[in-house]
């Protein structure tokens, strides 16, 4: 939005409805909170009822003797390797193993999973294509 319209906005609704709307705007028991999710449901009684299973478990690996520090500065040298891409992980990770199946003349176009191939993606929590397809 544009400056001028920002500003006729705010003289025509108000200039209090212009700011943005935090938790110290509210009342006092009111917590705007930061975009957590609700770990149960409210019944129609107004009681909060806790899920055990919407409760979030944090796994947190051991780190005794671990020697990287959590912080990265942005004055650190950026990475040499280019960016993964689907050409690139074929290439180091599947096309080795297909090279060698069919070296030693065990490779079949009908055991394509044995590579990694999924000829179907039912099932499966993320489908790639055509709902969810990068367009």
């Amino acid at each position: 939005m544009g400056v001028l319209s920002t500003l006729m906005r705010g003289l025509v609704r108000g200039a209090d409805r212009v700011s943005e709307f935090t938790s110290k705007r509210g009342s006092r028991t009111h917590n705007k909170g930061r975009g957590s999710r609700p770990t149960g449901l409210r019944l129609s009684s107004n009681k909060f009822v806790s899920i055990r299973t919407m409760i979030p478990e944090f796994v947190v690996p051991n780190l005794e003797g671990f020697k990287l520090k959590p912080y990265v500065s942005y004055r650190s040298p950026r990475g040499t390797e280019p960016p993964l891409t689907a050409q690139s992980l074929f290439a180091e990770v599947v096309a080795p193993q297909i090279k060698k199946d069919f070296e030693e003349g065990t490779y079949s176009k009908e055991q394509l999973e044995k590579y990694g191939f999924e000829p179907t993606q039912e099932g499966k929590l993320f489908k790639l294509y055509p709902k969810n397809f990068v367009r």
